[in-house]
């Protein structure tokens, strides 16, 4: 690697600054730990996310690090993940609510993802990050957690403050060791 990468966005039109300047990485400082305050502005945060009918459809399980909860997350992580996750201060899953008393819960999917957009600009605002990831057994954290049936694991958040790129092993490594890219606001953008 010849020098830092850039991981600032390079946008089309400015945005601001904590959206631009917001990465996921593989590279967190090991051995930092996440207040209860810090833990709490970032589920303030996503509980005033907005939802379909305010139903609020998310659930979170927190594990911060040194703890049996973080291990038992941690062993539900595919490897890879596994690997890298270990640093963090702390491991979220994000859990989807699909049905409640009225019924099936549409758009839990959709709201549970703006919930962790407001816990990832929150972190971010606080100087840590969050890196997101699918690589998990959803049917062994739900057993691990005896989440009820309507109780699904989506996503795995690892929580901290990122640390050295350069300092994770070349196999996990990957967008942390590459230029920030996406596609051109024509492709996303239908019919204009």
């Amino acid at each position: 690697m010849n020098g830092p990468i850039d991981r600032h966005a390079q946008t089309s039109v400015p945005i601001h600054p904590l959206l631009a300047s917001r990465h996921s990485t593989r590279a967190f400082e090991a051995g930092v730990d996440l207040g209860d305050e810090q833990i709490a502005a970032l589920l303030e945060a996503a509980r005033w996310a907005p939802s379909a009918g305010n139903t609020q459809p998310w659930r979170f399980i927190v594990a911060k690090g040194d703890t049996p909860e973080f291990k038992r997350v941690l062993d539900c992580l595919d490897p890879g993940n596994a690997e890298w996750a270990q640093h963090a201060s702390a491991l979220l899953v994000a859990v989807r609510v699909e049905s409640n008393a009225k019924g099936p819960l549409s758009h839990a999917a959709y709201d549970l993802g703006q919930a962790m957009a407001h816990m990832t600009f929150q972190a971010a605002a606080e100087g840590l990050t969050v890196r997101q990831m699918a690589g998990f057994d959803a049917a062994a954290l739900a057993s691990e957690f005896d989440l009820p049936s309507e109780l699904r694991p989506t996503a795995v958040a690892a929580i901290g403050v990122a640390g050295d790129p350069k300092r994770l092993a070349d196999a996990v490594a990957g967008p942390d060791r590459a230029t920030r890219a996406r596609l051109p606001l024509d492709e996303l953008v239908i019919g204009a």
